[in-house]
């Protein structure tokens, strides 16, 4: 769960989770953070501090008595004594913005690390032959030249991305990408991985890079 009031950064922070394989949920307020808590608690929070209807320390404080989720506090306040207190009430970490998503990550795996969850570093980057695919920088290139994808496009292909070299099934694509109550929407599966291929593959109808397992689910080759 990202709990932050800055639509820019909330923004950012959830598609660069989103591309590294988490599901992500947001909220604005500590009040409709405290609603997504009681419906469903995450398996970790980032959490700001100045939010419109109070400060984000009392969530902490809150969560506490009852769970031990990891919370790692990014806050552009700076002072010293604010760190420690938050840190005495149960916040994991600490992280001062401005801060880069690779630092994040890396305090996010050893937050969850220490309760036990162990996660190894996603895949966001993908070359073979002729195709890259950065996710972290949003970009697709065949042979030096950048492709233009659509949100949904990208979102399939980095789904695929993640997985690479492996089978990805209908239902999980599906799921991943359009959502739950979409899982037998097979069309939407067809039109956009034909869409896909039509700008990445050299010949669609011989595709090197977006293979189809019939009657499974599609892989992009990583060899």
């Amino acid at each position: 769960m990202v709990v932050e009031d800055d639509r820019a950064i909330r923004s950012l922070l959830q598609s660069s989770l989103s591309v590294e394989g988490f599901e992500v949920q947001t909220a604005v307020s500590l009040s409709e953070a405290r609603a997504l808590l009681q419906h469903k608690p995450p398996d970790l929070i980032v959490l700001d501090l100045g939010l419109p209807d109070g400060d984000g320390a009392q969530l902490v404080r809150e969560l506490r008595k009852q769970h031990s989720t990891p919370v790692i506090v990014v806050s552009a306040r700076h002072q010293e004594q604010q760190k420690i207190e938050l840190l005495d009430a149960g916040a994991d970490d600490y992280l001062s913005k401005p801060f880069s998503m690779a630092e994040l990550l890396a305090r996010m795996r050893v937050a969850l690390r220490h309760r036990g969850t162990t996660l190894s570093a996603a895949v966001t980057v993908h070359e073979l032959e002729d195709l890259r695919v950065d996710l972290l920088a949003h970009r697709v290139l065949r042979d030096g030249e950048t492709l233009h994808l659509t949100p949904t496009e990208f979102k399939l292909l980095a789904r695929l991305v993640r997985s690479a070299g492996r089978v990805v099934t209908h239902r999980q694509l599906l799921c991943d990408v359009w959502g739950a109550e979409f899982t037998d929407h097979t069309h939407y599966l067809r039109l956009y991985m034909a869409q896909l291929r039509a700008k990445i593959e050299r010949n669609p109808s011989e595709p090197r890079h977006l293979l189809t397992e019939t009657g499974i689910g599609y892989r992009l080759a990583d060899s």
